[in-house]
């Protein structure tokens, strides 16, 4: 989704890193993880940007890349997300993020609860077995040691706990185009989204 907005020369939104953001921030001011004034106070005064350039991902002037990765910072999303006024204040965070020339948004619910009127909707899907051994490679490279095994039934369970729960159930909006990239590079898949792009929007240059 970088690579995509890099090309574009549009913003990027990488959603699912906004709760281990405010996650992190929290645990840096001292605020508890469920008290929802002390979050709400917080994520009105912190500076999140995501680069498309390069797709780091920074906090203020700290760059937290690595830092979001660590399972730490998974637990801290978690806890922070079951908070009511913490996921509606971040439903409006989000939205500030669509801003000229456009956006590219990457998030398991961004067509269907967050931009339900985005002029183009992509979920891209894989095997869970390609898609565990994509993880393992990225985690490989970054020097975290992690078992393929169980990365395979973490995202097989994931799947189906996102796909049945009540609230924004894992689902593509009725309108948008699925492409299994299951036995495609990174680069074929840019390649595919951007090509759509340019046809639904034809005044893109790049």
């Amino acid at each position: 989704s970088a690579q995509l907005a890099q090309l574009l020369g549009w913003h990027y939104l990488d959603s699912g890193a906004l709760y281990r953001l405010l996650g992190i921030a929290a645990q840096r001011a001292g605020v508890a993880t469920d008290d929802a004034t002390g979050l709400l106070a917080l994520l009105q005064g912190i500076d999140i940007r995501f680069e498309a350039s390069d797709g780091s991902v920074w906090l203020g002037e700290d760059e937290v890349s690595s830092e979001l990765r660590q399972e730490a910072a998974g637990a801290l999303a978690s806890e922070v997300a079951v908070v009511p006024e913490v996921r509606a204040a971040l439903l409006a965070r989000q939205h500030q993020f669509r801003q000229a020339p456009g956006l590219v948004a990457d998030g398991r619910d961004m067509g269907t609860v967050v931009f339900p009127d985005a002029l183009l909707k992509v979920f891209l899907t894989a095997s869970p077995e390609e898609r565990a051994n994509r993880r393992y490679k990225q985690l490989i490279a970054k020097g975290i040691d992690v078992n393929l095994s169980a990365l395979f039934l973490d995202i097989k369970a994931r799947d189906e706990r996102d796909s049945n729960r009540a609230a924004s159930p894992l689902k593509p909006a009725d309108d948008a185009i699925v492409v299994d990239t299951t036995d495609l590079s990174i680069e074929q898949v840019v390649a595919t989204v951007l090509e759509m792009v340019r046809q639904r929007l034809p005044m893109t240059d790049n």
